[in-house]
């Protein structure tokens, strides 16, 4: 099933960490890797959550929390605009950039561990509205890049 093609976004910020546990930090270009995930960062591997996704909308509703929060510190890897990420049912395929093409297998996630931003102001949107995928198709990313049906 692929990104209906009336839908389309943008890449805002993409993200990684050289160790699980830590914050994210935003770099300027990243590969993403088949069946792997985005190069250098720590949760890469071959299972169903190679990369994470959320979209900046839903940052805007922490912020509007009165927490100072941005694009990587929910530890998502690409940080989205103008695509309602977790309404796309699993399946769903997109292309990112030129080349890349992902396919959603997680919507949400269980939060085991409730991270500092639930308790600072009661609540974190990425459980909800996180979503994750695996790489069908490598390429580069940057921020700015289209997000388009595959």
């Amino acid at each position: 099933m692929n990104l209906p093609s009336n839908s389309a976004g943008r890449v805002l910020a993409v993200s990684i960490s050289e160790r699980k546990g830590t914050k994210k930090r935003n770099v300027n270009v990243a590969e993403l890797v088949v069946e792997h995930g985005l190069a250098d960062d720590a949760h890469v591997g071959q299972w169903h959550r190679q990369v994470s996704l959320l979209g900046a909308e839903s940052i805007a509703k922490i912020q509007a929390k009165g927490l100072n929060v941005s694009a990587g510190d929910f530890a998502e890897n690409i940080t989205t605009e103008g695509i309602c990420l977790w309404q796309l049912p699993v399946g769903t395929r997109f292309k990112i950039g030129q080349c890349a093409v992902v396919e959603v297998t997680q919507i949400g996630k269980t939060c085991h561990h409730r991270c500092e931003i639930f308790h600072q102001v009661g609540d974190c949107v990425m459980p909800r509205e996180g979503i994750f995928a695996r790489v069908l198709e490598a390429g580069t990313i940057r921020p700015g890049d289209l997000i388009s049906a595959a």
